[in-house]
């Protein structure tokens, strides 16, 4: 669907309560096979590849979260959908949180993954454009092999090879232009803990809990802040438990959709 001057590639599947999928970095809309399988029988599921990843159009520069968050709005008006379900993991739930921020009428619940809501520190910020400008430089490669223990736990990466490959074939698949956009946009985020502590939709936390870069802790913080919001804990998983854990991810996402 061509949208705010790029194509967006998604999946549209099912009938019914409408939930949009959000992928993290540096991933594709591929990330979300496990549930949009599971789910389109009784859910209408859209998954997209954003700006810059997958099969979506490449926009080297800087990608900021409003952005994103405008472009996804652009589908679903394309799609004729007023209200939806968000779900987004790690930067797909930031770009969740800045949809709900500028867009709140579009949300009828929210579904936040293994990410966090405070703006970016200086610290950060200088991480991620060395990371940005590391991408461009060297390619995805050296960068997948260097996280992939941290996408995944590091005994999943044993235990469940075909998921450790799926994951490598999505990070070495991605534009390096694309990505790099996307680090220097997140790292001029906002901070969204207000707008979450002010919401009033139904509100899903998840995390795995091996997971090293949003820690169970992060997410029991976040799960304090949102007001009524549900947290789920998902074991034996890292950074991407729909991945490693797919039914105990599919088991709370089902069970909170049913509420909604």
């Amino acid at each position: 669907m061509r949208v705010n001057g790029i194509d967006i590639a998604y999946d549209d599947q099912g009938d019914g309560l409408a939930v949009l999928f959000v992928h993290g970095h540096p991933f594709d809309r591929s990330l979300w096979r496990p549930q949009a399988e599971h789910l389109r029988a009784r859910y209408r599921v859209i998954v997209p590849d954003l700006r810059g990843y997958g099969e979506t159009t490449v926009v080297p520069g800087t990608t900021p979260l409003g952005v994103f968050a405008d472009d996804l709005v652009g589908l679903l008006d394309g799609l004729g959908l007023d209200r939806v379900v968000l779900c987004g993991l790690s930067l797909g739930g930031q770009i969740v949180m800045e949809l709900h921020r500028a867009h709140p009428s579009r949300v009828r619940a929210l579904v936040l993954a293994d990410t966090f809501p405070e703006g970016e520190t200086p610290e950060g910020r200088e991480m991620r454009y060395g990371m940005a400008e590391r991408l461009v430089r060297e390619g995805m490669g050296p960068y997948a092999d260097e996280v992939l223990d941290k996408m995944i736990s590091p005994r999943n990466v044993v235990a469940l090879p075909d998921v450790a490959d799926h994951v490598l074939r999505m990070m070495r698949g991605t534009s390096p232009e694309g990505a790099a956009a996307a680090l220097r946009g997140r790292a001029e985020r906002p901070d969204y803990v207000d707008s979450l502590a002010r919401t009033t939709v139904p509100a899903l936390v998840v995390v795995g809990e091996e997971d090293e870069y949003t820690p169970v802790a992060v997410a029991e913080k976040m799960h304090s802040i949102i007001p009524g919001s549900t947290l789920a804990v998902i074991p034996g998983a890292g950074h991407l438990p729909n991945l490693e854990r797919p039914e105990e991810f599919n088991d709370a996402l089902e069970r909170f959709l049913a509420t909604v």
